[in-house]
C-alpha cells in the first residue's frame, strides 16, 4: 500500500526525521511519500496557523490521490484538513489527534495530552469534544516548547516527563497521549522511564498510531461515510 503524509508546515526541519520514522512505522508492504506545504505556516501553533495549512493540504491530498496514494496522513496534531479532505477525497484520511485519542481510550479508561503550547490546549479539547473522548482526557498539559525547536531531544524529553509525571499524579491520567507530531522517536524511552518510576501506562506516540490506523482502514477496503462526509455541492470556487 501507499500512504502519503503531508506535513502541513513549510518548513522542512522535520522532513528528513519524519521520512525515516514512518519507515519504522509502517508494515514491510507499505510505502510513504513525505512532503511539506508550498505555501502556508512554517508551524501549527493556533487556530490561525491551522486555517493558513490547509488550502495546500487539500490540493496536496488531492494530487496524492491522483498519483495512486491509498491514503493520506495530516501529519500535524491539530488534524488540519481532515475533515474536507475527507469530504473530495475516495481514499481515507486520518489525523494524529483523532488516531492517538482513540487508540488511548481503548487502552485505559482515562488519558492525558501533553503538547507544546498553551495556545493549542483549546484546539486539542475541541477536537476531544468532536470525537466524543472528551470524558476520557484528565489534562491537556503543555512543555511551553515551540514546535520548531522539538528537535532539541534531552530538553524536550525532560520537559515532556515532567509533565507526564503531574499528569499521573494529580489528573488522574491513566495513559498519555503525546500532543505533537514533532515529538518524533522518544514516546518508548518515556515510557519506560514511566515504568520505571512505578507507572506502567501506555504513551501514545500520535503519529504512530495513525499509522496503524489507516493501514488497517487500507486494509479492510473502507473509507470516510459519504452519509458523514458527503461530496461538497458543484458551484464556483475561486482559489488564489
Amino acid at each position: 500500500m501507499k500512504i502519503k503524509v503531508i506535513m502541513p508546515i513549510i518548513s522542512d526541519v522535520f522532513l528528513e526525521e519524519t521520512k525515516k520514522e514512518f519507515d519504522l512505522y509502517g508494515t514491510a508492504n507499505t510505502e510513504f511519500g513525505v512532503c511539506s506545504l508550498d505555501y502556508g505556516p512554517a508551524s501549527i501553533e493556533s487556530e490561525y496557523d491551522e486555517a493558513l495549512s490547509v488550502p495546500n493540504l487539500l490540493e496536496k491530498a488531492k494530487e496524492a490521490e491522483e498519483e495512486g496514494y491509498d491514503g493520506i496522513i495530516s501529519d500535524c496534531f491539530g488534524d488540519p484538513g481532515v475533515k474536507p479532505a475527507r469530504e473530495i477525497l475516495d481514499i481515507p484520511v486520518v489525523g494524529p489527534c483523532e488516531a492517538g485519542m482513540l487508540f488511548a481510550s481503548s487502552l485505559a479508561k482515562s488519558f492525558s495530552v501533553v503538547s507544546v503550547l498553551p495556545n493549542v490546549v483549546p484546539m486539542i479539547e475541541n477536537i476531544s469534544k468532536t470525537l466524543g473522548v472528551h470524558g476520557n482526557l484528565a489534562s491537556t498539559r503543555y512543555i511551553n516548547i515551540p514546535v520548531l525547536e522539538v528537535h532539541e531531544k534531552e530538553r524536550l524529553k525532560e520537559a515532556l516527563f515532567e509533565e507526564m509525571v503531574k499528569a499521573i499524579e494529580q489528573d488522574g491520567a491513566h495513559a498519555i497521549v503525546l500532543g505533537c507530531t514533532g515529538f518524533l522517536g522518544v514516546a518508548a524511552e518515556l515510557q519506560e522511564r514511566l515504568r520505571e518510576k512505578g507507572y506502567e501506562v501506555p504513551v501514545i506516540d500520535p503519529a504512530f498510531a495513525a499509522t496503524k490506523m489507516l493501514e488497517g482502514l487500507i486494509e479492510m477496503g473502507v473509507k470516510q461515510s459519504r452519509l458523514t462526509y458527503m461530496t461538497p455541492p458543484s458551484k464556483q470556487r475561486v482559489k488564489m
